[in-house]
């Protein structure tokens, strides 16, 4: 592995970067546990695919937006460094696979000069900030969230708070009260809203906590109806704070803000959260409306003639793919992305194609497409017959023919069934034998590799998720269909129940049996949530039961989609939440390393972020001594009071209780931060002398 010099005008990427170098290097000479760099790595965006000796690297791209040098330096970085392919995820980031470990901090590097970043992008971290496409361009919108969505990006990258939590949390920005951002299914989801006061127009959002979708979907609780903007982001600072401290951490099935929020109740929760912003490092704040600059808008006006042979084509397309933006005369154009996949050398001639057509500022759609901004009316038939030149004009943009799925067995080591074909099967399907739905927008259909959601199966009209099931003394490739998720609005949705497992293959006659269902009965209905609600859950189970059987089974079922060979379960170790780390000797390195970035942050006048570094210093030092014993906690709150009855008599400490959880009694001033980091100075140094800190890297 040879070094690199960076090119950065920011120091602290910089740094990062440099860091993550050195942390390899001292991977493969055996001198970090291999569990502490798997976490590290996480959160640098650096995640292991399911084939061996290569990753996947997640670039985060805050509410999805991406301009055309920036969509073009990620074309080149997967070229130089991956499989020429780019993959728009559900949310909003793009993935590129086949990177070798030793070669990320230079990739980063690279993206970095495009104001891109690999930060934070998977582990237990603050996830991308997922937005409404739409966002500043909807025309039902009471204002553009995408300044909100920035803040919080901006906010919580690197903050202390969030860099080593039990699991990973999810904030989302609706639009409107359509809830196209999905917020009930989120850690927090945000709609916007607006009041009047006194003549003037007051900023606010509804607010979601504890949603999740996963093996066990929750709907999220709404918190507060209007919250002020200037009050959002203390709001989310004081929610991961008590996450940090009570969330659990050996077991990370359990280990979402849901399963917290399930424990203790709704009510526990919000009262801790009240708690904690006393110690908040600011009290509120105020957003820059203007963060996001209003993109630069074609000049030229060309006109264009679709020629005689694709008319219906255009017309259909305008139909399913095009709308009036809230900005006269402009027009918002979508692109169906075939399972999230743009080849590199079709993304460099889309650019080429379209700049001169649309404003440079893109949005990767929540449901894996593109969204693209600011055409003028005269230059849609030009757009299209661009579009149409690569084979991206499909029309039945987020319809039922446009099929969310996951990377499924491709990549991912936890996907059990191959879910990128079975999407592109069903699409196929749709298109050929159910061209009417293609209008139809309501229906959506989502599928996952595994049970896990990311997919997000969990909330889809029709969903799928990969399993697996044993006839005749052998396994073969099956789905779990379920039915009746998606969005209601403002704030609700609806978790999609589990109706029957089929084999795979017969995937296609779950769909053509509900759609032929639903054709028959639709006049019936307003909705199809309606539809499946007068029907009820066994009339599904019954319609449906007869595909299940397994009698008549046949070879070539036992064999997945888009595979030759027969069916092998091969499910990897997951790293999507990252891993739990008990291991002593990282423990104690871990504090000393997090006492050097409370000092940093103190001669940076950062008293927050330094007493909150403090703190974490405290906890794992607690912990490690508690491991050595063979005590094992859960949860912050448990190392905690746990440390109190094992050694506190022998740290002469009345309370280790009251000492550590000074930190949210106490303003974060600078004479707090000078005390407590004297404190936690302090307690480290008898853990050190308690039991000696091994050999690590530094």
């Amino acid at each position: 592995m040879q070094s690199f010099r960076t090119e950065l005008e920011n120091p602290i990427v910089e740094k990062d970067i440099i860091d993550l170098e050195k942390k390899i290097r001292a991977f493969h000479e055996g001198r970090i546990h291999e569990e502490k760099f798997r976490s590290l790595r996480l959160a640098r965006g650096i995640y292991g695919q399911r084939q061996p000796g290569v990753q996947m690297v997640r670039i985060k791209l805050p509410f999805g937006k991406v301009t055309f040098n920036q969509l073009l330096k990620i074309a080149d970085i997967s070229d130089k460094y991956a499989s020429s392919n780019l993959h728009l995820t559900t949310r909003q980031d793009i993935q590129i696979h086949y990177v070798s470990l030793d070669r990320t901090p230079e990739l980063w590097s690279e993206l970095e000069q495009d104001d891109i970043t690999l930060r934070e992008a998977c582990g237990n971290t603050v996830r991308n900030v997922t937005a409404s496409p739409t966002a500043g361009i909807d025309p039902s919108e009471p204002f553009d969230v995408s300044p909100y969505a920035q803040a919080f990006f901006e906010f919580f990258l690197r903050n202390p708070i969030c860099q080593e939590m039990g699991r990973k949390i999810k904030f989302s920005f609706s639009s409107s009260e359509a809830d196209t951002a999905f917020s009930f299914i989120h850690d927090l989801g945000f709609i916007p809203k607006v009041k009047i006061e006194n003549g003037v127009e007051v900023r606010g959002f509804k607010v979601l906590l504890g949603g999740g979708l996963g093996a066990q979907p929750s709907l999220a609780h709404v918190v507060h109806e209007l919250l002020h903007e200037d009050l959002i982001i203390p709001y989310a600072e004081s929610v991961l704070r008590v996450f940090d401290r009570y969330g659990e951490r050996n077991n990370r099935n359990k280990a979402r803000l849901k399963f917290l929020v399930n424990k203790l109740g709704i009510e526990e929760v919000l009262k801790l959260v009240e708690e904690e912003q006393t110690a908040n490092k600011v009290k509120t704040f105020k957003i820059n409306r203007e963060a996001i600059a209003e993109p630069q808008i074609p000049i030229a006006i060309i006109e264009e003639e679709v020629p005689l042979p694709k008319k219906s084509a255009y017309d259909l397309w305008l139909a399913t793919n095009v709308f009036e933006q809230k900005q006269k005369d402009f027009y918002g154009v979508y692109i169906k992305v075939k399972t999230g996949d743009i080849p590199t050398d079709q993304a460099r001639k889309f650019v080429e194609a379209v700049k001169h057509l649309i404003a440079d500022e893109i949005r990767i759609t929540i449901n894996q497409g593109l969204l693209l901004k600011f055409v003028r009316k005269e230059a849609l038939p030009s757009l299209f017959l661009a579009l149409d030149e690569l084979n991206l004009a499909a029309p039945g943009f987020d319809s039922v023919a446009d099929v969310t799925t996951c990377p499924g067995t491709d990549t991912c080591n936890l996907g059990i069934s191959n879910s990128m074909e079975l999407s592109r099967v069903l699409e196929s399907l749709i298109y050929e034998e159910y061209a009417d739905f293609i209008h139809n927008k309501e229906i959506k259909i989502k599928i996952s590799g595994c049970m896990n959601s990311c997919g997000q199966h969990g909330l889809a009209h029709i969903g799928f998720h990969g399993s697996s099931m044993k006839v005749n003394g052998k396994v073969m490739p099956a789905v779990q269909v379920l039915l009746g998720g998606g969005i209601v609005g403002d704030g609700v949705g609806r978790a999609a129940d589990k109706v029957v497992k089929v084999p795979s293959k017969r995937a296609t006659h779950v769909l053509r049996a509900i759609l032929d269902d639903y054709h028959a009965k639709a006049s019936n209905y307003p909705t199809f949530h309606a539809y499946y609600d007068d029907l009820g859950k066994d009339y599904f189970y019954q319609l449906l039961k007869p595909i299940a059987d397994q009698s008549t089974v046949k070879d070539e079922e036992f064999v997945d989609w888009g595979h030759e060979e027969n069916f092998v379960t091969a499910i990897g170790v997951g790293e999507c939440a990252g891993v739990v780390i008990d291991l002593v000797a990282t423990l104690i390195y871990e504090s000393e390393e997090k006492y050097g970035w409370a000092l940093e942050a103190y001669e940076q006048k950062a008293w927050a972020d330094a007493i909150y570094h403090a703190y974490n210093t405290l906890v794992s030092g607690a912990k490690a001594l508690l491991l050595d014993k063979g005590v094992n906690q859960s949860t912050q709150t448990g190392v905690i009071k746990a440390f109190d009855e094992h050694f506190a008599p022998e740290f002469q400490i009345d309370s280790f209780s009251d000492l550590v959880l000074q930190i949210n009694k106490n303003e974060p001033s600078q004479k707090f931060a000078e005390h407590y980091l004297a404190l936690a100075n302090d307690f480290l140094n008898e853990v050190k002398a308690f039991r000696p800190s091994p050999e690590l890297v530094k």
